[in-house]
């Protein structure tokens, strides 16, 4: 639901559906972010910024007690500014490992693993295009 929802729709207003008041995100984010309900929309919507047609497909997931994992591809056009990156144009792909603690029905907490090095790679951060 968040993925297709928010990540895929934009929908910001998912997140107060299904996180948690007392979710806790931690993922690496730039110093000073929000760590809260507050990161998911963050991220959300810096990724739609970046890359308007920005998609995440779930390649596998899995439940183990209160946790599951996801395994997905990310996919999208550079069309807006991301991480400090005017638009390039490019399209990125990138492979994403979550793994998210749920508790009554709601996300508590997110680790998150985005291939970031593949992404900048792929935009040409990394090799002075």
């Amino acid at each position: 639901m968040l993925i297709e929802t928010g990540f895929n729709g934009g929908d910001l207003s998912i997140v107060d559906r299904i996180v948690d008041p007392s979710f806790v995100e931690h993922q690496r984010l730039p110093p000073g972010a929000p760590t809260n309900q507050d990161a998911v929309r963050a991220i959300i919507g810096a990724l739609r910024e970046g890359f308007p047609d920005f998609h995440l497909a779930i390649e596998q997931i899995d439940e183990v007690d209160d946790r599951v994992w996801l395994r997905m591809r990310g996919t999208g056009t550079h069309k807006g500014e991301f991480l400090g990156l005017a638009a390039t144009g490019r399209r990125i792909e990138v492979d994403v490992i979550d793994l998210v603690r749920l508790k009554n029905g709601k996300i508590v907490e997110h680790w998150g693993v985005p291939d970031q090095l593949a992404v900048m790679e792929q935009l040409g951060a990394l090799d002075g295009e």
